[in-house]
């Protein structure tokens, strides 16, 4: 059996499919991959600030944008780069996002409350663990591409296809 060897951006491809950008290309993945990872990594570094700081006014101010980005099908940063970032690239405009992308921010969201509710209420050891697994899913998917809540989606949905080849 031959194994076909993929290029670094089929594989980043796969990624974002997996996240749920089914309409993009190689193309539009060479020009905006790393764009597509700034909405990740904004709310990464502000919920490490937060849990960092234990601070529940960080991690609650995060929470209507993982809301926002779980109910929307263009994340709040996503906007952002649109309007401001991307008049003075010249790329292309981000594609939306997916349901499985969607959901992560969901469940980030869930994560950030309760982050903030044991800082609130004094669990400490609570609040950074539930902030530095936050933190590192968000980090992992900043510098990978590799989405685990949007992995367990697709493994959910019957999708395995899509994983294969993604790694």
């Amino acid at each position: 059996m031959q194994t076909q060897i993929q290029s670094p951006v089929s594989k980043r491809l796969r990624r974002f499919q997996i996240q749920g950008a089914d309409n993009i290309d190689e193309v539009t993945v060479a020009e905006v991959g790393n764009w597509l990872r700034l909405a990740t990594a904004v709310c990464g570094v502000v919920a490490g600030i937060g849990t960092a700081a234990a601070s529940p006014v960080i991690l609650y101010a995060l929470v209507p944008i993982a809301i926002a980005a779980a109910v929307f099908k263009t994340h709040p940063v996503d906007y952002l780069y649109n309007h401001l970032i991307r008049p003075l690239t010249g790329t292309r405009p981000l594609p939306i996002r997916g349901v499985p992308s969607r959901l992560a921010c969901g469940i980030g969201g869930f994560v950030i409350i309760a982050t903030a509710v044991s800082f609130s209420s004094g669990a400490l050891l609570l609040g950074y663990f539930l902030g530095g697994q936050l933190v590192f899913v968000a980090g992992l998917t900043a510098t990978t591409d590799i989405c685990l809540p949007s992995i367990i989606y697709r493994l959910a949905t019957g999708r395995r296809d899509l994983i294969k080849g993604a790694f």
